[in-house]
């Protein structure tokens, strides 16, 4: 299915003029602070944020998954799947693969696909976390950091073939994350399981190409219990400092213990010119993989005010950020809630560009905490809405998506194309 300019006129037609007028007010208000309405709109078009390709089927849980129906069951249908959001969205230029669940076959094709849905290819990601069918050695007790060396050459090489494929592609960087770690106390040896997954990213490392970067990943728990053998965003840093400049930490917005203030690791990590890219999503309790900002609003705010603040005064030379969503929709409509979670980065970006620096370092300097709270929670209960339309009318896309996406019916369409029982690769 494809959604074409004219359904998205006529779609937006019906409610152009409310729009202006709620435009013109918001844009009327943010005059007085100082602000201009348009200039922001622009900062929000260029914001794009990939989308993973082992999200756009239902996701699940250890006691069962629940098809929505027409999934994508091959790589072309997904890269179509992030054309439809791109489309109605103007905000998903991007795709991130998971490999080995989604080797193109014919790469030259892929890419012409993309292309054509004005889509590119961010990060692709490596998989030693599962075994394959194919594969010699498992990974059960580890990849990168196993105790058999023929096991650590097997997931090296795995990694250094997910960088082949996506040079082919275009892509360059790769996120690296590791299920490595252990399940009892005393089952690992925990200096010697980090200096060997060292060791391997290290050779990883050496094989990237010039023009590349390299994200890690880290997570406190699961699958082992006991010990992640990178566990926190400390000792990513840790490892993508002694790899070299072209590693980076990447956050996962659910991949911390509960009450992380996550925002002063986006600080630090800016800081110190090591901050790669982020994995959005939201979690009432870990890492639920739950619909960006369905739960903290407040503190996915409070993110963007850091990262805002890190790009306007990047003295660490900080690279552009690598922006992806990371999600498990296990009883919604996958694109839905891609289209839910887009919005919500899109409008916590939006308030943070509202917020008075200024005035904030001046209340920071004065010691007035009422006064700080003050100015970002001015920020935080604008109503942004009106920014985010404009943006999207700007580039072509639809008013309210959502709507959009529903009245087209594209659930069912994709249903009547693919079948009622596909099952996409992935999560």
């Amino acid at each position: 299915m494809r959604i074409n300019a004219t359904q998205i006129a006529d779609h937006n037609k019906r409610r152009l003029e409310t729009h202006r007028d709620n435009y013109g007010h918001l844009q009327e208000q943010l005059s007085k602070k100082g602000l201009s309405a348009d200039a922001i709109t622009r900062q929000l078009q260029e914001l794009q944020i990939a989308i993973p390709s082992w999200a756009l089927g239902a996701g699940g849980t250890r006691f069962g998954r629940f098809s929505v129906g027409g999934e994508p069951g091959s790589l072309e249908q997904k890269i179509d799947d992030v054309g439809l959001l791109h489309a109605l969205t103007r905000s998903a230029g991007a795709v991130s693969l998971h490999i080995p669940w989604d080797i193109p076959e014919n790469v030259q094709a892929i890419r012409e696909r993309a292309a054509a849905h004005g889509i590119a290819f961010d990060a692709v990601n490596s998989n030693t976390f599962q075994d394959q069918a194919e594969q010699e050695h498992s990974y059960k007790y580890g990849s990168l950091c196993h105790v058999d060396g023929t096991v650590r050459e097997q997931a090296i090489r795995h990694n250094l073939e997910v960088i082949r494929i996506g040079s082919q592609l275009g892509s360059k960087s790769i996120t690296v994350w590791l299920a490595d770690g252990a399940s009892f106390p005393g089952q690992n040896n925990l200096r010697g399981a980090l200096q060997r997954t060292l060791d391997s990213l290290k050779t990883i490392y050496r094989h990237l190409p010039e023009d590349w970067k390299m994200y890690v990943e880290y997570k406190p728990y699961e699958p082992n219990f006991y010990s992640t053998v990178i566990q926190d965003w400390g000792t990513s840093y840790l490892l993508a400092t002694e790899c070299g400049d072209k590693a980076y930490t990447l956050v996962d917005l659910g991949h911390h213990l509960p009450n992380t203030n996550i925002e002063q690791i986006v600080a630090t990590l800016m800081m110190k010119g090591k901050l790669g890219g982020f994995h959005f999503n939201d979690s009432k309790y870990g890492d639920d993989d739950l619909t960006v900002g369905c739960i903290k609003p407040y503190q996915l705010f409070l993110i963007f005010n850091e990262l805002v603040y890190g790009m306007q005064n990047n003295t660490a030379n900080n690279p552009a950020l690598a922006w992806m969503i990371d999600a498990s929709h296990n009883v919604k409509d996958p694109l839905e809630d891609l289209i839910q979670s887009l919005e919500a980065i899109r409008l916590a970006y939006a308030q943070a560009l509202l917020v008075d620096n200024q005035a904030l370092e001046e209340a920071q300097a004065g010691n007035d905490a009422t006064r700080a709270q003050e100015i970002l929670q001015d920020a935080f209960r604008t109503d942004v809405r009106p920014l985010l339309r404009e943006a999207r009318l700007q580039s072509g896309g639809g008013l309210e998506p959502l709507a959009l996406y529903r009245n087209l019916e594209v659930r069912k369409n994709l249903i009547r194309e693919r079948g009622a029982k596909t099952v996409a690769t992935g999560l």
